[in-house]
């Protein structure tokens, strides 16, 4: 990510007045377990999808669907449409841990540290000006599929 001094006062303007939103009524939840037994998936807001998928669509507002992408994919198989001035996807391109760290998720399943990985990961496209329909559909939609598996934690992974 750029430097805000380095980046176009219009563009410093919009990053300096993005909305956030609220979440004052969002309960903090203890984990119930330790980690070493707890179910972990992974989401991610690079836009990283399977090739054979639908790309992330450069839409007004932002693409606010999501990709499930199976723990046993090939990372060969895994590519990046999302687009952004905002990062230079080199490094990735090179390791897809990067951005969508799965070998060191697995490595910490094998060390003990994590006790399982869920069947699938998901993928959103990062910069999305427009939250509704994240809030109101795309993100529900994930939270229950990701309950329906047994997942106690969730690794956000910001891109």
């Amino acid at each position: 990510m750029p430097r805000l001094e380095a980046l176009g006062e219009t563009q410093r303007k919009m990053l300096l007045n993005w909305p956030c939103p609220d979440n004052d009524d969002t309960p903090w939840t203890t984990m119930g377990k330790p980690l070493s037994e707890s179910k972990v998936a992974m989401v991610t807001t690079s836009g990283i999808h399977l090739r054979g998928d639908a790309p992330f669509r450069s839409l007004k507002g932002g693409d606010a669907s999501y990709r499930v992408i199976p723990r046993d994919s090939d990372p060969a198989d895994i590519i990046q449409s999302h687009t952004s001035i905002g990062f230079d996807r080199t490094t990735s391109y090179r390791d897809i841990n990067i951005t969508f760290p799965v070998d060191r998720l697995e490595e910490l399943v094998q060390s003990g540290y994590i006790g399982k990985l869920s069947d699938n990961y998901y993928s959103y496209m990062g910069a999305i000006n427009d939250v509704e329909g994240l809030i109101q559909n795309s993100g529900p939609e994930v939270a229950t599929k990701l309950l329906s598996e047994g997942v106690d934690v969730v690794l956000l992974v910001p891109t």
